[in-house]
């Protein structure tokens, strides 16, 4: 018994370093609950006298589980794309803590949370091991199941996932830059006035998630009614197919997209996307500073 209970200390003593690993692998605060239980059901029931690094042992379990569960993830939506969402469009009934989810999601940082899901199961955990947590090549590995040269291109690509690649000269990519980041703050603050100004007058937005003649906004002015103070909290500027665009991502969920056209210092059109299957379609990648 008392084996026991020193074991049980020992694991707890680990806990909040096993939950911020299965968090960032997952990207869902349930989830990563769940995979650090299984781990602590696996550790109490082997030998812990055998284990001489408890934390890296520990932190390999969680790891194997963690990728376990983003294959099991993957396979179901390939099964089905009309019944099963990507993992940013995780029910939220199934939320334990959201106040903790959304200090775990805004540690992490939104957009970073949202690319990771775009990556296969072995680029995350090898991404998110090696560049967040600082494992070395040889312990991923055997994680997954790669040779170490293999893991390293695994992190190689996955880091180029992430920063996206740029589909504008410098100059024009941060004045465009300027131009949506001026229209989401706008949008959160209720600036009517600087709404109207960065759109154009004859300006379209399209909006998925409506139908019929709603679906279509015209002009700048009917275009900042609908959107002046009804910003995302969770909407942030990301790179949307190689430009600057916006994401809205309640911890770490991503709801839509926002994809702009700007023309001559104006935004010209908007398209709203939150249907999965033409989200699943976009490069999306995070926008450095």
């Amino acid at each position: 018994m008392n084996e026991q209970v020193g074991l049980a200390n020992t694991f707890e003593a680990h806990r909040n370093h096993l939950q911020a690993v299965a968090f960032r692998l997952l990207g869902s605060l349930s989830e990563a609950e769940d995979a650090v239980q299984e781990a602590w059901l696996r550790l109490s029931r082997a030998d812990g006298k055998g284990i001489e690094n408890m934390g890296g042992w520990l932190t390999t379990v969680v790891s194997r589980i963690c990728l376990d569960m983003l294959r099991s993830r993957k396979s179901r939506r390939e099964e089905s794309i009309e019944t099963h969402l990507p993992d940013t469009f995780t029910s939220q009934e199934n939320i334990i803590d959201p106040e903790q989810e959304v200090i775990l999601a805004d540690s992490v940082g939104i957009a970073l949370l949202v690319v990771l899901g775009n990556l296969n199961p072995a680029e995350r955990i090898t991404f998110v091991l090696h560049d967040v947590f600082a494992m070395p090549f040889t312990e991923i590995a055997p994680i997954v199941g790669k040779s170490e040269s293999a893991t390293r291109q695994l992190a190689s690509r996955a880091r180029r996932r992430i920063r996206g690649a740029k589909a504008m000269p410098e100059a024009d990519f941060d004045h465009q830059r300027n131009v949506v980041q001026a229209f989401l703050a706008a949008a959160h603050s209720g600036d009517f006035d600087t709404l109207v100004n960065a759109l154009d007058p004859d300006v379209i937005l399209r909006d998925d998630r409506q139908t019929g003649s709603s679906r279509v906004t015209r002009g700048a002015v009917a275009l900042a009614k609908q959107v002046s103070g009804r910003a995302q909290k969770a909407a942030q500027l990301a790179l949307v197919n190689g430009h600057p665009g916006i994401i809205a991502a309640p911890r770490g969920r991503l709801l839509y997209v926002l994809k702009f056209t700007v023309n001559h210092g104006k935004i010209t059109e908007v398209d709203l996307i939150s249907d999965p299957e033409r989200i699943s379609q976009l490069d999306l990648a995070v926008l450095g500073d």
